[in-house]
């Protein structure tokens, strides 16, 4: 474990090499590998940190005593750490999109389609820049398009 903050429910949250814990008092584990989180903020008045997964959920972890700076460092490294490139897509009606080329917990190369709750990837127009952007991640890293 690279750092640990307790919350203020009672809970802690660990920051590891490749992955985020949250463990329960009742022994309970929530683990999830960097890749998975599109983004965090830290409150610095609340020292409350939202998590926000690339499945379009959210997690809010509220730290409690003086570990909020060094528990929100980890994270912001961690999940940067996890992100080799990425690229803005504009999309026709003026949304983005992202696509980023990440590492999962194994190491390996994942790409990533990040957009607001109304991507609609059925749409020919949007499919084609994402699957354009996508191909252009993929080969700046020399993998298989």
């Amino acid at each position: 474990m690279l750092v640990a903050a307790e919350l203020t429910d009672g809970r802690w949250a660990g920051a590891a090499r490749r992955s985020l814990y949250v463990a329960g008092p009742d022994g309970d584990v929530l683990r999830r590998p960097w890749s998975d989180v599109d983004r965090a903020s830290l409150d610095p008045e609340t020292s409350a940190i939202t998590i926000s997964w690339v499945d379009g959920s959210r997690a809010e972890l509220a730290l409690a005593g003086p570990g909020a700076d060094p528990f929100a460092q980890a994270l912001r490294e961690r999940v940067q750490a996890s992100v080799v490139h990425s690229e803005i897509v504009v999309l026709p009606g003026g949304s983005e999109a992202r696509v980023a080329l990440r590492r999962d917990e194994g190491g390996r190369l994942v790409s990533q389609v990040i957009g607001s709750a109304g991507l609609d990837l059925a749409d020919p127009a949007v499919a084609a820049r994402v699957d354009a952007a996508e191909a252009r991640v993929r080969s700046a890293a020399g993998l298989a398009v």
